[in-house]
């Protein structure tokens, strides 16, 4: 087991998804993690902030998850959580909660994990349109909340960290920045991710600070087990989204949070600063299992495209050697034939 007591971490958007489970892998490891989310509890009347659009920026969208109940789950897993409501459009309050982390912990911060993303119901309501058929604010709605947020968060937590010449970064990305997903604004919000991640670990590394990209696979999160459904509904060919669609190799939350758990473990993170890391791969490195012990491969391993591309071989994927296709290889692949 992974060992980080004594760690302070933070986790935004952690009320459910991706952010949950990274929360929860934080916890198993014994960290001190504090969460952020707009929605407080179960109750609609704790959420504040509330705004809605053309594209679906509603936070009361019947989804299941509440940094409470996310909280009850890290402490049970062998972690210290303490949730924080905190709406990462507004500035002050993401200023106001590092100060509190600043306090409370003696300006001790030692993991950021940038995860707040509130454009996934956006992208599936703007699906099946090209970018130009949709209000500008489309942009904003993917982006404002996801990208801007990370690059404000990293801001505050780089001050806290810079005091103590360490840290660790997380920036979660997505295969959405090497090839067409989801839409434009999303693909192009994904490679700047990377590109910030990189960009703050030439700055950082001065004060031995790490800063890391991030990829899952396909993560099973309560947002795409609705938003597969919808999307394919829709789309009367289906063919962008067919390969994904039986949840064939999908990871769940609690991997991603394992796998960061154990590279913030690591005693010199500060080799890998400025790389794009993908999760699959990492957890293969630490032998590191998902739930029900399955292990998940990278979306570049022989196994997982062949499987893909036949999928009658999916039934037989442990036979296929899980070997990883070349970068240069991958970008090519990808660029013509984005279903990949």
């Amino acid at each position: 087991m992974t060992n980080l007591k004594g760690k302070v971490a933070l986790v935004t958007g952690a009320t459910r998804g991706i952010g949950k489970g990274i929360a929860i892998g934080l916890g198993e490891a014994g960290a001190t993690v504090y969460i952020t989310g707009r929605t407080l509890n179960s109750d609609k009347s704790s959420e504040f902030g509330v705004r809605s659009s053309e594209f679906g920026d509603v936070i009361s969208d019947n989804l299941s998850g509440s940094l409470l109940e996310t909280e009850k789950a890290v402490n049970e897993a062998g972690g210290n959580c303490i949730a924080v409501q905190v709406d990462h459009s507004d500035d002050e309050q993401v200023r106001l909660l590092f100060e509190r982390i600043n306090k409370e912990q003696n300006g001790q911060l030692d993991i950021l994990v940038n995860n707040v993303f509130s454009g996934v119901q956006a992208i599936s309501n703007a699906s099946g349109k090209p970018f130009w058929k949709h209000d500008p604010s489309l942009w904003d709605t993917i982006n404002n909340v996801g990208l801007r947020s990370h690059y404000v968060a990293s801001i505050f937590a780089a001050r806290l960290m810079s005091e103590r010449q360490q840290g660790l970064i997380f920036t979660i990305s997505s295969w959405g920045g090497l090839s067409y997903i989801f839409g434009a604004a999303y693909g192009v919000g994904k490679a700047a991710c990377d590109r910030l991640a990189a960009d703050m670990a030439v700055e950082l590394k001065a004060d031995n600070i790490t800063s890391i990209s991030l990829w899952p696979g396909i993560v099973g999160t309560e947002q795409m087990l609705k938003f597969f459904p919808q999307i394919n509904e829709r789309d009367d060919s289906k063919s962008e989204n067919a390969n994904f669609g039986d949840y064939y190799n999908w990871e769940t939350p609690l991997f991603t949070g394992r796998v960061i758990a154990a590279l913030a473990a690591e005693k010199n993170t500060i080799k890998s600063t400025g790389k794009v890391q993908i999760i699959a791969e990492l957890a293969k490195r630490y032998k590191i299992v998902d739930e029900k012990d399955n292990r998940p491969v990278s979306l570049r391993s022989l196994r997982f495209i062949l499987a893909n591309a036949i999928p009658a071989l999916k039934q037989y994927a442990f036979l296929i050697p899980d070997i990883y296709i070349p970068w240069f290889i991958l970008q090519l692949t990808m660029v013509k034939s984005p279903k990949i």
